[in-house]
């Protein structure tokens, strides 16, 4: 079946695919609608819905949902996931998994709600306290919109890890067709690990906290284990790379402009190619550096260089290659001319 729909009311369509029992949140513009869905939806399947009271109180009851074995998820923004940061860390700490979406808006401080990716680094990087690190998937679209959340549980279950969806204002409210996955997801199994107060769940304990300092490291070394085993996830878009002589780069919305871009100088006889990280972390380290061996990138990109920042601490410091940036903020989207321009001065040995 198709369907016509905005970007946030995908996410709640893929949540509720994915079997997500409870969905808690508090609403934020750009954000609002994935509540407001999943307040009209998951009632009807028998499923809960709570606004709480605030971002902290959300994010506090998920782990209290989410250590129970139950399928729970948010959507924020901005200064919303800011707040659900230090609950996002016991979430690592206590390996326990959930989905949270951050529909991004302009900052700093409370912004703009125009679109902007300038959580980049507050959610690749493990925004909240100690040595955790969050799964982070970048849709594109409004069919991956719902894939990603799907895909999102499934991560978070996998590694029992907080799992988080990052889009963009444009990408949340936005509408196109997609094709509604045709059955729900096989329910994972928590049985080993969840709690339930009863004598046979008595066995699991499920805490963040380690007294002793060698068992605390312990746990920080595994935990560092888990995350590089997550590289058996990463997932990218090559875009007619085989032949390009320079290659743009750019996630979420970024990316849908730097694809129009490649199109169009495609038609005017230049090169060119996309790579398009679909997890930012983890980060598709191996698919960059076989694209930017053509030695020219240009970074498409909603804020300060977040991104093109990580990537360079990704790029194989073994190839020589032209690293540059061209991006807007404050809510304003740059044209696919912009871009256009930019790859021409490169090309041409200047910017």
């Amino acid at each position: 079946m198709r369907k016509f729909v905005e970007g946030n009311e995908a996410v709640a369509i893929g949540a509720m695919f994915a079997g997500c029992d409870v969905y808690f949140g508090y609403p934020i513009t750009p954000a609002s609608d994935i509540a407001h869905k999943a307040a009209e939806y998951f009632p009807q399947l028998g499923k809960e819905f709570l606004q709480a009271e605030c971002e902290t109180g959300t994010i506090n009851m998920m782990f209290g949902a989410a250590s129970t074995g139950k399928l729970t998820m948010t959507a924020s923004s901005g200064p919303g996931i800011s707040l659900m940061q230090e609950g996002i860390s016991y979430f690592a700490g206590a390996e326990l998994p959930a989905v949270i979406v951050d529909v991004m808006r302009v900052g700093p401080g409370l912004g703009n709600i125009g679109p902007e990716q300038g959580d980049y680094n507050q959610a690749v990087k493990g925004g909240g306290h100690g040595n955790y690190r969050t799964i982070v998937l970048a849709p594109a679209s409004v069919q991956e919109m719902c894939d990603m959340t799907i895909k999102a549980f499934e991560l978070a279950f996998k590694y029992r890890n907080p799992a988080m969806v990052l889009a963009d204002a444009v990408l949340g409210q936005m509408m196109e067709f997609i094709k509604v996955p045709e059955k729900g997801s096989e329910r994972p199994a928590t049985a080993d690990w969840a709690v339930h107060g009863d004598a046979e769940t008595r066995k699991n304990i499920l805490t963040s906290i380690f007294l002793d300092i060698d068992l605390m490291e312990k746990h920080n070394q595994e935990l560092q284990v888990k995350y590089a085993k997550m590289q058996c996830d990463v997932d990218a878009e090559l875009y007619r790379t085989e032949d390009a002589e320079i290659i743009l780069t750019g996630y979420g919305t970024c990316a849908r402009i730097a694809r129009s871009a490649v199109d169009k100088l495609r038609a005017e006889g230049i090169k060119a190619g996309l790579f398009r990280p679909k997890t930012l972390f983890p980060f598709p380290t191996a698919q960059l550096n076989d694209a930017a061996g053509c030695g020219k990138v240009l970074v498409v990109e909603l804020s300060n260089g977040q991104y093109r920042d990580d990537l360079l601490l990704h790029l194989d410091r073994s190839i020589e290659c032209d690293v540059r940036l061209v991006n807007r903020m404050g809510g304003n989207l740059m044209k696919v001319d912009e871009v256009i321009g930019a790859v021409k001065r490169m090309l041409k040995g200047g910017f």
